[in-house]
């Protein structure tokens, strides 16, 4: 009798092991991102990271992000059988994000750098980026040039394009100090406060902040161009799947068409 009862609960004990590794392997139960539990291959949406402060590419209309890198995110989407889904974050939190695997993209304006292309991969490029500066009406500073004279508060948004081209041409040179944002936006009120003298950002961004900020205007010649492209984690096997996307949206005239709904050719 009492062997019974031991094999009885020997037997109990190996059901609830066979039972608990088959728990153990249901995939909705395990940690990871979008990639990480079933394989790109396998996987059924795409997650962008942006931060939604940088119209016309990212922003808010009431409580839908919309703007040029979400709708060509989504035609990329559509283009490859995902389902997007956006995650607004700082913009100097994307990379990170990127690199930890929290996002599987992302898409806010970013230009190709040397450093950035230490920690993540760019696709193609599928936009031109201007830099130029916004002043205050009457300013001292009347072309990109006077900046030389050094002296002044360049607001830049944190980790953008425009703080790397400032902190290498004029803060390091001791030409200038520079005041750092976490929000496009910010850097239009520390001008129109008098915390700063001048903005440096992308081209788009700066008249819809001149738009909204009474008394700005912008300089007539640019800081830089360069391109913008998507940022993706080193190695990721979306890369070579998104630049087809990328060249396919171009040539059916699907990007161009996007980029000239929310920018006008003045």
């Amino acid at each position: 009798m009492k062997k019974a009862k031991k094999f009885l609960a020997l037997l109990l004990v190996a059901i609830m092991a066979v039972s608990m590794s088959a728990c153990g392997t249901d995939s909705t139960e395990t940690g990871g991102n979008a990639a990480e539990e079933t394989g790109a291959s396998e996987q059924t949406t795409l997650i962008m990271g942006t931060s939604a402060d940088f119209a016309p590419y990212e922003y808010y209309d009431n409580d839908e992000i919309v703007g040029i890198d979400v709708e060509v995110a989504q035609a990329i989407a559509d283009k490859l059988g995902y389902e997007l889904e956006i995650m607004d974050m700082d913009f100097s939190s994307i990379l990170v994000a990127l690199s930890t695997g929290k996002v599987d993209m992302g898409i806010a304006a970013f230009t190709v750098t040397e450093e950035r292309q230490k920690s993540v991969d760019f696709t193609d490029s599928y936009g031109v980026s201007t830099q130029v500066v916004i002043v205050k009406e009457g300013s001292e500073i009347t072309d990109v040039s006077s900046l030389q004279n050094g002296g002044y508060s360049i607001a830049v948004q944190l980790s953008s394009i425009g703080d790397s081209y400032v902190t290498d041409d004029l803060e390091a040179e001791g030409l200038c100090t520079v005041d750092r944002y976490n929000k496009a936006t910010d850097t239009a009120a520390a001008l129109t406060a008098g915390k700063a003298d001048a903005v440096v950002i992308d081209q788009e961004v700066a008249k819809k902040l001149v738009e909204n900020n009474e008394g700005l205007t912008i300089l007539e010649d640019a800081y830089a161009v360069d391109e913008y492209a998507i940022t993706l984690q080193k190695g990721s096997a979306l890369t070579e799947e998104i630049n087809g996307a990328l060249e396919d949206l171009k040539a059916d005239g699907t990007l161009q068409a996007i980029f000239d709904k929310y920018i006008t050719t003045e």
